[in-house]
């Protein structure tokens, strides 16, 4: 899953950035409110974290903008402003959520993972090639009816290759969608991962999932 935070404390938007990517999320940052709005109409992003007080362009007018352009990702609001006209300002804007700072990450966590259940409800809630099943909205991975453990980073790459079956994906494809934009594509990571994930897929499998294609990227095809 992708996340996109606008936010213009650079201390504020490190913190929320290095949690996200310690628990498997891809995390992109813009710092004012014309570059996020940008962003958000990239349509990449599953939910956006949108502080209120930016420079350029207010959170509410980037949320009411996104709406404006039939952008659907979901959108929970930073402020610090807790005044109950405030809160209503923003949901009539258009945003799904609202959280005031200061908070604490793991309540910031738990609103993300609501939101994106319902962006998965709304979504193909399970996702299958052959034996293999991805669940999204509870994290599970099953082949052949067995339960397969895989780290946070494992199923990121996991669920983008199974959204794009039968799709070659580039490196750098990957790296965008699985880890953020300042992602250091010269490393082997994504080379590496991939190996991980075939380990726990296709190892000791006759049918073989995951395949190469030379000098391109991968592709997740059960043929």
């Amino acid at each position: 899953m992708r996340i996109l935070v606008v936010e213009d404390d650079r201390k504020v938007a490190s913190f929320i950035r290095k949690g996200l990517t310690e628990e498997g999320y891809a995390a992109d940052v813009a710092s004012d409110g014309e570059t996020g709005l940008a962003m958000g109409l990239d349509r990449l992003h599953d939910v956006i974290v949108l502080d209120v007080m930016l420079p350029r362009k207010p959170g509410f007018q980037v949320v009411r903008e996104l709406r404006q352009a039939k952008v659907t990702t979901p959108v929970l609001l930073l402020t610090a402003r807790d005044a109950v006209e405030d809160k209503v300002q923003g949901l009539d804007a258009g945003a799904d959520d609202y959280l005031t700072k200061p908070f604490a990450f793991a309540e910031l966590l738990a609103r993300i993972r609501a939101l994106l259940r319902r962006g998965t409800a709304a979504r193909a809630p399970v996702l299958q090639i052959a034996d293999l099943t991805l669940d999204p909205a509870v994290r599970t991975v099953t082949r052949g009816g067995e339960a397969i453990s895989l780290t946070n980073r494992e199923f990121a790459l996991l669920e983008y290759l199974m959204r794009n079956t039968g799709r070659v994906l580039t490196r750098t494809m990957i790296a965008e969608h699985v880890w953020d934009y300042s992602f250091d594509s010269g490393t082997n990571v994504i080379d590496v991962y991939v190996n991980y994930l075939r380990k726990k897929i296709d190892a000791g499998r006759e049918r073989k999932l995951i395949h190469t294609v030379r000098g391109v990227g991968y592709v997740l095809k059960a043929d």
